[in-house]
C-alpha cells in the first residue's frame, strides 16, 4: 500500500457489516453486489491459471431484501483435491495478478494455514487445507482481495463477529462451532465478537481468514464523508431472516482524519553480529516492503553491548521480512507485536523547477487553503544537487519557495 498518494481524504474505505456472520462467497457476493463488474473480476481471475471452475452471480431476494448469491462452479475432479500451503503460494505467484493481490491473498492464507497448524498440532507446511484448498475457495479469497483492488478500496474496517454454536462436519469428521481454525484467527486479532442462538456457522475459517487479514479494526462503522456503495453477499443458508454480510463503501472527506492500517513490529536484540552487516540488512529489509527499519543501542544481560533491531512489517509482508531477519543476523528468535500505524492525511503534488519536478508531501488545511505541512520528497532533491553540484540545502531551499509562491 503505497501511503505517499493514499491518504483518508478522498480516499475509499469498505466496512464489512456481519451482522449474520461472514464467508469467502459472502464477501465476493457483496463487493460484486458493490458493483465490481463480473466480466472484469473473471479476466483478473484469468492470470491465476486455474482451470475447471466457473464463476456465476445471480440476483436473489431472501425475506424481502435483494442482493448477489455468489457461487464457483467447479469440476468434480478439482472440488477434492487437496492442497499445502507451498502449493498455493507457488500458484498464485506464478499467476499475472497484480501484485498487492498477489501478496494480500498469499497473507490471507498464510494466516489461515498458521491457525490450521495450530489447533491440529502439525508444522505449517504440513496442513492440508481441504476446503479452503479448493478451486470454490481459491476463488473466494483471490476473488475477494481482487474486487477491493478493482474498488480502489484504500482501508477495511469490519463490524464485531457473531458467533453459532452446535458441530459442523468437515474434512476432519464433526468439529464443534465456531470452527476451531475460525476461532484461532479471531483470538489473534483479538476480534470483539458475540454470541448468537443459533446451530449455524456463522464465521467461516475462510470468512474469519479474509477479516483479519484484511481489516485495520473491528467496531463500529468510521466516520464517512459520503457512502458511494451498498452491497449485499447472500449466505446458503436460510436462518428466518435476510442472511447477508452486507458491505458498504464510503469516501473519507475529512482532513483532519487519520490514516490507519495494522502493522506487526519485529524486534531483536543482537549482540554477535559483525557491525558491517547492518546496513545490508536495513537496506534489503526496506526493499522487500519493510515500512521503517531503526537500530538502537541497548545493553544485554552480564551488560554486553548490543543493538536492537526493530522493523516496521506490513501485515502482508511480515512472513518475508521476518525471514531475512533470520538468514541475515545470528539472532535465533525475535519478539513480535500487533500494531497500528496511524498517519495524517496527504496528498503528492509535484512543483516545477529549472532542474525538472520534484515531488512534494503536502498535508492541506481543514478549509482546502494554504497547506498546513508540506516535505520535499528527498530523494529527488538529493539527484538534483549529484547533477547539480549545488548544495543539498540550497536546493531545499529554493524549492520550498518556489513551491510556496504556488500560494
Amino acid at each position: 500500500m503505497n501511503t505517499d498518494t493514499l491518504g483518508v481524504s478522498g480516499g475509499k474505505i469498505a466496512y464489512l457489516d456481519c451482522y449474520s456472520g461472514i464467508s469467502g462467497d459472502m464477501t465476493l457476493g457483496a463487493l460484486l453486489d458493490c458493483g465490481v463488474d463480473l466480466d472484469e473480476l473473471k479476466e483478473v481471475l484469468s492470470g491465476m491459471k486455474l482451470p475447471g471452475y466457473r464463476l456465476k452471480a445471480t440476483k436473489v431476494s431472501r425475506h424481502g431484501l435483494s442482493g448477489t448469491d455468489l457461487a464457483v462452479e467447479v469440476e468434480q475432479q478439482l472440488s477434492d483435491k487437496h492442497r499445502h500451503l507451498p502449493d498455493i503460494v507457488n500458484l498464485i505467484e506464478q499467476s499475472s495478478l497484480p501484485r498487492t493481490v498477489q501478496e494480500k491473498s498469499i497473507a490471507v492464507f498464510r494466516n489461515l494455514a498458521e491457525a490450521e497448524a495450530a489447533v491440529h498440532g502439525v508444522p505449517v507446511e504440513r496442513v492440508h487445507f481441504h476446503e479452503v484448498g479448493a478451486v470454490d475457495a481459491l476463488v473466494d479469497i483471490v476473488g475477494s482481495v481482487a474486487a477491493l483492488d478493482l474498488l480502489a478500496i484504500d482501508q477495511v474496517f469490519c463490524s464485531p463477529l457473531p458467533l453459532g454454536r452446535g458441530m459442523v462436519r468437515t474434512a476432519h469428521g464433526l468439529l464443534p462451532l465456531p470452527a476451531p481454525a475460525a476461532l484461532e484467527l479471531l483470538k489473534r486479532r483479538w476480534v470483539p465478537v458475540y454470541g448468537v442462538e443459533t446451530e449455524l456457522e456463522l464465521v467461516t475459517p475462510t470468512g474469519a481468514a479474509l477479516a483479519t487479514t484484511l481489516a485495520v479494526s473491528f467496531g463500529s462503522p468510521p466516520p464517512m464523508g459520503a457512502v458511494v456503495a451498498v452491497g449485499y453477499g447472500a449466505g446458503k443458508a436460510d436462518p428466518g431472516y435476510p442472511n447477508y454480510l452486507r458491505v458498504f463503501l464510503g469516501r473519507n472527506q475529512t482532513a483532519d482524519a487519520a490514516y490507519e492500517e495494522p502493522v506487526q513490529v519485529i524486534e531483536v536484540n543482537i549482540d554477535d553480529l559483525n557491525p558491517e552487516i547492518y546496513g545490508y540488512l536495513m537496506e534489503k529489509l526496506l526493499h522487500e516492503g519493510a515500512l521503517d527499519v531503526y537500530f538502537s543501542p541497548v545493553q544485554m544481560k552480564k551488560n554486553r553491548p548490543a543493538v536492537k533491531v526493530s522493523v516496521l512489517a506490513p501485515v502482508h509482508k511480515f512472513d518475508l521480512l521476518l525471514q531475512t531477519v533470520f538468514q541475515e543476523t545470528s539472532t535465533l528468535g525475535v519478539r513480535v507485536f500487533q500494531g497500528r500505524k496511524i498517519m495524517r492525511p496527504r496528498t503528492v503534488e509535484s512543483v516545477e523547477t529549472p532542474w525538472g519536478p520534484v515531488r512534494v508531501k503536502v498535508v492541506p488545511s481543514p478549509d482546502g487553503s494554504l497547506p498546513r505541512q508540506f516535505a520535499l520528497e528527498y530523494e529527488d532533491c538529493l539527484a538534483i544537487a549529484r547533477r547539480t553540484g549545488l548544495p543539498l540545502k540550497e536546493i531545499y531551499r529554493r524549492v520550498e519557495h518556489l513551491f510556496q509562491l504556488r500560494f
